[in-house]
């Protein structure tokens, strides 16, 4: 496999200069994420035209010419499974990519499983088998060996095949602009989900009072800086079960903080004076400015109809030729039920009625609530039997 090594800024420069010009640029990362706060870029491999190319960060340094080249528009940039290169995009940039085509996001809009893995994916549309013998390389070690490398690049190799083929069917079913609202939907919760706070998610917080929120907002805030300024997992630095209990206990004094089972570790203790502050501060935020637990779904739907309608996903999306994963969940239903049975002014348009799901999905299910389109089985030998359809045109 014949490629070029880039090692310096200098090389990173003119290798940009070289593919600006390419209409289809494929490329992926290798990363490590598992003891660092943020993954940590390690390899990005690019196939543009005749170019084949391993970018190696560590030697070159700023690797920003090369994501300030993707999120340019005036061409194709193609990726699989693209989150975390969306992620690391817009770390550089602060912009999403320009004119991204996930194979993983199209292949479900032709009706091939959601979500595929690169090697399933590129067997069945090139009919090609990926080597799987570097699977637990150690990114961060240098130098890699050959046989390490050629394995970064098979994973974009196939990308410009992958997208001709995928991009055939699309506009056969004239789908492209589905995978496009889908993308730019895919790219929009990425970049939100990097300035969002997540301490709703600090596991055990849902039964608290709002005084008690707040704690874990502030705790969560003082984690999530000690997490990134030692690069570190922030539940590594707090267990969410600690900042729950702290929270209940509401209380900002050192030796009550001490003497909570798990804080009295040796590393929690330069830590108490910060740990005292976040809650303190918690403890001083206004009655008004508390957070609140959404109120939640208002009316529940009988779990029958969430079930039949969960199930009708399936159906409706058998006969449309999309993967049911990528079109909606149970959640997504019951988000749909709630706004139909309980109307509420302002309330939000669920997913299921938003873009091409309200197209294929939103409609069909509001025509089911109606009593307008039935189920029926049309044909016991296929693997999704069900089909739907209209009660007046049956009639």
């Amino acid at each position: 496999m014949n490629y070029e090594t880039i090692h310096s800024a200098e090389q990173l420069a003119d290798f940009c200069e070289r593919i600006s010009e390419e209409p289809v640029i494929g490329f992926d990362t290798e990363f490590v994420s598992e003891d660092c706060y943020r993954p940590e870029l390690c390899l990005i491999q690019v196939a543009a035209g005749e170019h084949l190319a391993i970018i190696d960060p560590y030697p070159t340094g700023d690797t920003q010419p090369f994501w300030d080249l993707l999120v340019q528009p005036g061409r194709t940039v193609v990726a699989h499974a693209a989150r975390e290169e969306i992620r690391f995009a817009y770390r550089f940039t602060g912009k999403p990519i320009a004119g991204l085509f996930d194979t993983q996001l199209a292949a479900a809009f032709v009706g091939i499983e959601y979500p595929a893995s690169l090697g399933t994916l590129v067997q069945k549309l090139c009919g090609v088998t990926l080597p799987k013998g570097e699977a637990r390389t150690n990114w961060r070690h240098r130098p890699l060996t050959t046989e390490q490398l050629t394995y970064a690049l098979h994973d974009v190799t196939k990308l410009r095949e992958m997208h001709d083929l995928l991009r055939a069917d699309l506009d056969g079913l004239d789908r492209m602009s589905w995978v496009e609202e889908e993308t730019q939907r895919l790219q929009q919760k990425v970049i939100d989900s990097e300035s969002a706070e997540k301490w709703q998610r600090v596991s055990g917080s849902s039964g608290l009072k709002p005084r008690q929120l707040e704690i874990v907002r502030q705790l969560w805030r003082w984690r999530e800086a000690v997490a990134k300024d030692k690069d570190r997992i922030p539940r590594r630095i707090m267990r969410d079960d600690l900042i729950v209990e702290l929270a209940k206990r509401g209380s900002s004094n050192v030796a009550k903080i001490r003497s909570i089972r798990g804080l009295e570790r040796r590393n929690f203790r330069d830590q108490y004076d910060e740990i005292a502050a976040a809650i303190e501060t918690g403890l001083r935020v206004p009655e008004d400015d508390l957070p609140r637990r959404s109120r939640g779904r208002i009316r529940s739907a009988s779990p029958m109809l969430s079930q039949f309608l969960s199930t009708a996903i399936a159906c409706i999306s058998r006969q449309h030729k999309i993967a049911p994963a990528i079109v909606g969940n149970s959640d997504d239903v019951k988000d749909l039920l709630a706004y139909e049975l309980t109307p509420r002014r302002g309330a939000t348009l669920p997913a299921l009625l938003e873009g091409w799901r309200g197209d294929i999905v939103g409609k069909n299910f509001r025509k089911i609530l109606a009593g307008d389109l039935a189920i029926r089985v049309a044909d016991l030998s296929e693997d999704q039997p069900l089909e739907f359809f209209d009660c007046e045109t049956s009639t």
